[in-house]
C-alpha cells in the first residue's frame, strides 16, 4: 500500500473569517480527532494535498499527518471542496490506531469486463457499484477491492456477498441481513440485440410468398 505524509501546523485563529483568510494564502483548514487527544485544528499547503488527492489510494490509506514533528495516523472522513473551482475548501482527519476498528468506502475494481462471453456476444455490462462501504481494522484497511468479471455470461449477475473480501474485512450493507445482498454487477442483453431480434420475425411475415403452381 503507497504512504502519503501530510505536513501540517496547528492553529488556534478558527472560524469562518479565519479560515477565509487562510484560503487566500493557499492554505486549507483542516481539523484532526479521535483516539484520547483532543482534536486539533490545522493549515495545510493546498497546492500539496490537491497533488495527494488525484490519487485513488489517498482516500483508502492510513495517512501520517506530521504537525510540527509528531506523527499522527490518520484517515481522510470528510473533504469539502468549491463548486465549480479546483479548489478543497476543508479537510477532516480521523486518528486511528492499527487494532482499530473503522468503517470506510473502498472502490471496486472490474477486471475482465472486455473478455467476458456475454459481452462479446453483444451483452451490456452495468455497474451498479462502485464503491463498497467496509470494516475492518485499520491496519488490514484494503486500498480497493478487486473482482473478475471475465466469466460472466447474459443474464449474469454478481452481488456484495460475491465480492472477494480479505481477510478481516466485512461489508457494512450486508451485516444489516441477507435481504441488503445488492447487486453489484450484471450482464444484460442490449436493448439494440431485443429489437434486432423482435423484428426479424416480423421482417419475414411481411415477404410475399411465393406462388406455387
Amino acid at each position: 500500500m503507497k504512504s502519503f505524509t501530510l505536513t501540517a501546523e496547528s492553529r488556534s485563529d478558527i472560524g469562518k473569517g479565519a479560515s477565509r483568510r487562510l484560503r487566500h494564502t493557499n492554505k486549507i483548514p483542516a481539523v484532526i480527532y479521535g483516539g484520547a487527544i483532543d482534536p486539533i485544528s490545522l493549515t495545510l499547503n493546498h497546492n500539496d494535498i490537491l497533488k495527494m488527492i488525484e490519487d485513488e489510494a489517498f482516500y483508502t490509506s492510513i495517512l501520517n499527518v506530521d504537525i510540527e514533528g509528531k506523527t499522527h495516523r490518520a484517515v481522510v472522513k470528510d473533504i469539502q471542496r468549491h463548486a465549480y473551482k479546483p479548489k478543497l475548501l476543508h479537510m477532516d482527519f480521523q486518528r486511528v490506531s492499527d487494532d482499530q476498528m473503522i468503517t470506510m468506502m473502498i472502490p471496486i475494481h472490474f477486471t475482465g469486463g472486455d473478455v467476458a462471453p456475454g459481452v462479446k456476444t453483444g451483452g451490456q455490462m452495468t455497474h451498479n457499484m462502485s464503491n463498497i462501504e467496509i470494516m475492518c481494522s485499520a491496519i488490514n484497511l484494503p486500498e480497493y477491492i478487486e473482482i473478475d468479471v471475465s466469466a460472466m455470461e447474459i443474464g449474469d449477475t454478481l452481488h456484495i456477498s460475491d465480492l472477494p473480501l480479505p481477510d478481516g474485512v466485512t461489508s457494512v450493507e450486508l451485516s444489516h441481513g441477507k435481504d441488503h445482498d445488492q447487486p453489484v454487477v450484471a450482464v444484460q442483453k442490449s436493448r439494440g440485440s431485443t429489437e434486432e431480434e423482435a423484428a426479424t420475425p416480423a421482417a419475414a411475415e411481411d415477404e410475399p410468398k411465393s406462388d406455387e403452381s
